[in-house]
């Protein structure tokens, strides 16, 4: 039986000795090999190789996959499209679906859920009409995902419905570890933290069996995602000290930022304002460089936040003033709602109370629209506020300098 090592040893002399066909053959079962360990850099550099003898649909494919995870988004982009194609040329359609889905992951990644959709939506019926079950769930998935980024989370749990007993069907342990900590992200949104540390603490073992290393720090970060919304803040920071290194160490610039972040704001909980804006000031930059806009207005929104608690309510709307528009240009509604009661709060505490109102009605719209497990609270905050504003109007009738 060849092993990965004699593999890599042929596909060098094959690059050495310009046989591009047997060097494309052994890329491919070398870069599917070591996809599934997290090894991207060495992905990356067996497809450029492959690639220095001529175009190649699978090289194209798999070079875009290690950039994509690994942070680079726009050059992902463009190696999936010269792998589009070179697929669509030869009517390779397995193929053209399997890159229409990657291009749709990418889209979604920056932050353009209606350009992934679109994407998504051209897979689909390809990956039917070839029988691909595994990529239909891996599709099917892939839209939940988006719907879940819009704050649709019945949708979004729609469609991961419809995944997971096709990835269970066909043996596929690691898309099923992707769709499991998927559903467990769409509870903790709704609010449901044990429904989500349930589904995490199913999806983890088997991202371990299957030694997705990446995958593995993605449901780490989750499940410290919990922990914190539990506000047991030692065992989050506890699971985001797992994933931290493990994000490093399989280059997952995007992932790294995520959990940056996300130790920001522990810090933040336990009134360690200083921490959090070291955490929130080393995963800005990094969003910004690998383009997660989405994420990038978490961070700001959160930086507001940490301004907010000391008192520096300018610099505060400042930064929340810098998240709103992002939030709303990549449709994330429930972001939105956040972002906009926090500007309702600053307002309140300078006591322009109709710029509050305004702000919070606009909250409780995005509250329904994307059932927001806080309507009731932000509803009941809104009620609040105008009764306020009566009582101040009683107390001075003069025109309002607002």
């Amino acid at each position: 039986m060849t092993t990965v090592a004699q593999w890599v040893e042929v596909h060098r002399l094959a690059v050495a000795g310009r046989e591009p066909v047997i060097a494309r053959h052994v890329g491919r079962v070398v870069a599917r090999v070591w996809l599934r360990t997290s090894r991207f850099a060495d992905v990356e550099a067996l497809a450029t190789a492959t690639l220095t003898l001529g175009p190649d649909a699978g090289a194209c494919y798999y070079l875009g996959w290690a950039q994509f995870v690994t942070g680079r988004p726009r050059p992902a982009l463009d190696s999936y499209e010269q792998a589009l194609r070179l697929y669509r040329e030869v009517d390779d359609h397995g193929n053209e679906a399997a890159t229409l889905t990657s291009i749709g992951r990418v889209y979604n990644g920056l932050g353009d859920r209606q350009q992934a959709l679109a994407y998504y939506g051209q897979a689909l019926p390809i990956v039917r009409e070839v029988g691909d079950r595994a990529g239909e769930a891996a599709t099917l998935n892939n839209i939940g995902r988006v719907y879940a980024g819009l704050g649709d989370r019945q949708q979004a749990l729609a469609y991961y419905g419809q995944a997971l007993p096709i990835v269970r069907e066909v043996g596929d342990r690691a898309g099923e570890a992707v769709t499991l900590n998927n559903i467990g992200r769409v509870y903790d949104g709704l609010g449901d933290r044990q429904q989500a540390l349930a589904y995490y603490g199913q999806a983890l073992p088997i991202r371990r069996e299957v030694g997705d290393r990446a995958g593995e720090a993605v449901t780490l970060n989750n499940i410290g995602g919990v922990y914190a919304g539990l506000g047991d803040r030692q065992q989050a920071l506890a699971y985001f000290g797992q994933a931290l290194p493990i994000r490093r160490e399989v280059g997952d610039r995007a992932g790294e930022a995520v959990t940056l972040n996300n130790i920001g704001l522990v810090y933040d909980g336990l009134g360690d304002r200083q921490q959090a804006l070291t955490y929130y000031g080393q995963a800005l930059p990094v969003m910004r460089e690998v383009g997660d806009r989405a994420g990038e207005a978490v961070t700001l929104n959160n930086i507001g936040g940490v301004y907010d608690g000391l008192g520096d309510r300018q610099r505060a709307l400042a930064y929340f003033g810098q998240a709103l528009p992002i939030r709303r240009e990549v449709g994330d509604r429930a972001g939105e709602a956040v972002t906009r009661y926090n500007i309702a709060m600053i307002h309140r505490g300078e006591g322009h109370l109709d710029k509050a109102i305004g702000e919070l009605e606009l909250v409780v719209d995005l509250d329904r629209q994307v059932g927001h497990p806080d309507l009731a609270s932000d509803t009941a905050m809104l009620e609040q506020l105008r009764q306020e504003r009566a009582t101040v109007q009683r107390a001075d009738p003069s025109p309002g300098r607002d």
